[in-house]
């Protein structure tokens, strides 16, 4: 990883730190109007400009961009192409002050770190179609071969900024969310509608964020099919990269394209089959959702009660401060906690020869104490033997459902079976209960992937009942008939077999 420079952000420290960072602004400020070099009093002009009003002599001035000049974020030249009519004009116009890369670094990077520090982030659904929208915009360029590569690389850019602004948005926006979590809010009126907000600006973006990735995903292998180098390298055209007399920027323009479109993946559509960035985005913010109601509960809770306990025993403190004798502060304990004798101080054992009256009440062995004896104030409960409950009628009931289930699904499987292949148009009208049956069926053999042919295979749950299923080779249209309705659709090749058919058949075949 590449080191910072040391003396990069030297500037934003110090007693001068204000005038060094007016200065830079007032060069950003020049630049953005393709000024890129000032004299002393332009640099002077400019400092107004961007708010700086105090007091400041030209020694001053000079001394600061000397400063900014040690450091390199400043670089003097002279200017040969101006013409002088005097000597202290020289002085004043001949050098020119001009910003050096480390200082356009420099001012970006204070500049980044004052709008991270004064934005909170968010997580926008919007964001989420846009990169949607952006991949199904790059999918219909490739596939158009009139579109430019100046198109392609606008929408690749759109693509990479709109994954940048979910990126930062989202990190802020869990920073925030973590710092919320922690917080203890003294107003308990704002805390409480503050949480309750997040907790619905959360749901709201949770709603239908599977839907979003799964969108953006099906888009990136969609761009993968058509090739994502040919993407990246027709974007390099469009790109319209300025010629250099050093090393070819080619090269490094696409490897940092590679970069961010493994970054896109990562987020929606990992190579190793991890668990995509989106996925967790979405635990952390159910996550968060319970905690932050669990929060709010404990809040609303807080308010029902008239003290909480820490204002009690902040009160009992007080009371026991002003008490004005030893005496009355033990009368105050016994009135506050109520400790008085055991209960069980009454208590003996069975045989009590065991324990002699002279011996110390730690050496005896104890003696049992019921709970209840703390609570009721008694050492047992009495209580009616409950009636226990006449079960026989009950299994009974049970056990005979259970044989009409299984004598239905018997009949229904027999009805079903068709000693070979069957157009499904064939089965005609059917009760509602064998019908069922063969919905179920037909699930699962569409739920399985298909051969080399076509064909789908698929057994019940306990594995008695097969049935093959083959693709129509005509469009007829299977019509079935039930007591509470009619199902249409294609016409399939239906085999159902009991599994001891099914070996039969395996066998001979």
């Amino acid at each position: 990883m590449e080191r910072v420079p040391a003396e990069l952000f030297r500037f934003a420290v110090g007693d001068y730190a204000e005038l060094y960072t007016a200065i830079l602004h007032a060069f950003a400020e020049a630049n953005e109007r393709l000024e890129t070099a000032l004299s002393l009093d332009q640099v002077r002009e400019r400092l107004r400009t961007v708010g700086w009003f105090d007091a400041l002599t030209d020694a001053d001035l000079a001394r600061a961009l000397g400063s900014l000049r040690d450091w390199q974020l400043v670089d003097v030249i002279q200017n040969h192409a101006e013409n002088y009519r005097s000597a202290e004009e020289y002085e004043r116009r001949n050098l020119q002050y001009s910003l050096t890369k480390r200082g356009e670094a420099a001012f970006a990077g204070v500049q980044h770190a004052l709008t991270v520090l004064a934005s909170t982030g968010a997580l926008q659904t919007a964001v989420l179609d846009a990169i949607a929208d952006r991949l199904d915009e790059l999918h219909a360029l490739l596939d158009n071969p009139a579109a430019t590569d100046r198109k392609i690389y606008t929408a690749l850019t759109e693509l990479e900024g709109h994954l940048d602004a979910l990126r930062a948005n989202t990190k802020q926006f869990n920073g925030e969310l973590q710092r919320l979590l922690r917080a203890d809010g003294a107003d308990l009126t704002t805390f409480h509608e503050v949480k309750l907000a997040t907790v619905s600006y959360l749901q709201e973006f949770v709603t239908n964020l599977d839907q979003r990735a799964h969108a953006i995903a099906a888009g990136v292998g969609r761009i993968e099919e058509q090739g994502v180098s040919t993407l990246q390298h027709r974007a390099l055209l469009g790109a319209e990269l300025p010629p250099t007399t050093g090393v070819d920027p080619a090269p490094a323009w696409l490897e940092h394209r590679r970069t961010r479109w493994a970054g896109l993946r990562d987020w929606f559509l990992p190579e190793d089959g991890s668990p995509a960035r989106v996925h967790q985005l979405h635990t952390v913010a159910r996550r968060a959702i319970v905690t932050l109601l669990q929060v709010l509960d404990r809040i609303t809770e807080s308010r029902r009660r008239a003290s909480s306990a820490v204002a009690d025993f902040r009160e009992l403190a007080r009371w026991f401060a002003q008490a004005p004798t030893e005496p009355d502060m033990h009368r105050l304990w016994s009135a506050a906690f109520g400790l008085t004798s055991a209960r069980h101080a009454h208590l003996t054992h069975p045989d009590p020869e065991l324990a002699s009256t002279s011996s110390s009440w730690r050496d005896p062995p104890q003696v049992p104490v019921s709970p209840l004896l703390r609570t009721a104030g008694r050492k047992e409960r009495f209580a009616r033997t409950g009636k226990v409950r006449d079960v026989a009628e009950l299994k009974r009931q049970r056990a005979e459902r259970a044989r009409a289930e299984r004598a239905e699904l018997r009949q229904a499987w027999r009805m079903l079976a068709t000693g070979g292949p069957v157009r499904l148009s064939e089965f005609g009208t059917l009760d509602h209960a064998t019908f069922e049956r063969l919905l179920d069926l037909l699930g699962r053999a569409l739920a399985t992937r298909p051969d080399s042919i076509g064909t789908r295979r698929a057994v019940t749950a306990d594995g008695k009942i097969e049935i093959v299923l083959r693709p129509p080779q005509d469009t007829r249209v299977a019509t079935l008939r039930t007591p509470r309705g009619t199902l249409t659709g294609p016409d399939y090749l239906v085999d159902i077999a009991t599994g001891e058919h099914s070996r039969q058949r395996e066998a001979t075949g």
